[in-house]
């Protein structure tokens, strides 16, 4: 079986959905189903067929969670030795060498990325291009409209 990384912040957040999906969604739709039967006839009955509808998604949901936490190989970089390089789940600040804008990342798993938060995924273009590399380096990204030169300002493993 293949092992996806993920972060241990990451993790939680994926715990805390199962757990919520598993006590209250799923017995909140097990109550609705009941309910909707107690009406009489099942074929004309639109609140229960929304009702297993939504039974189906929160079932479907929390096999998804469990089959992405049993791959997960949980990291936490904040027991990872600092010793400057770009690694999966450190936070990385860049300069753009042409602008000189800084930008900050977080390298998270797939599941866990949000570019709006900050959290790039590891496999982008920009997270590939980064791994492996130190505080000092530069590094160029494939963008759309061409390369853009980073250079790595700061590497914190929090």
């Amino acid at each position: 079986m293949t092992r996806v990384p993920m972060t241990k912040v990451g993790a939680a957040a994926l715990q805390e959905e199962l757990q919520l999906l598993k006590t209250v969604k799923r017995p909140q739709v097990i109550q609705a189903i009941a309910e909707a039967r107690a009406h009489g006839d099942l074929k004309e009955n639109a609140e229960y067929h929304a009702a297993k509808e939504q039974q189906s998604f929160i079932e479907g949901r929390i096999k998804e969670i469990e089959s992405k936490i049993s791959s997960a190989q949980i990291i936490d970089v904040t027991q990872l030795p600092n010793n400057g390089k770009v690694v999966f789940g450190v936070t990385v600040q860049l300069i753009n060498v042409a602008t000189d804008e800084v930008i900050v990342y977080q390298i998270v798993g797939d599941d866990e990325a949000d570019v709006k938060v900050a959290k790039i995924s590891v496999s982008s273009p920009i997270a590939r291009a980064l791994i492996g590399k130190q505080v000092g380096d530069e590094v160029s990204v494939q963008a759309p409209n061409g390369a853009i030169e980073y250079e790595i300002a700061e590497v914190q493993y929090i």
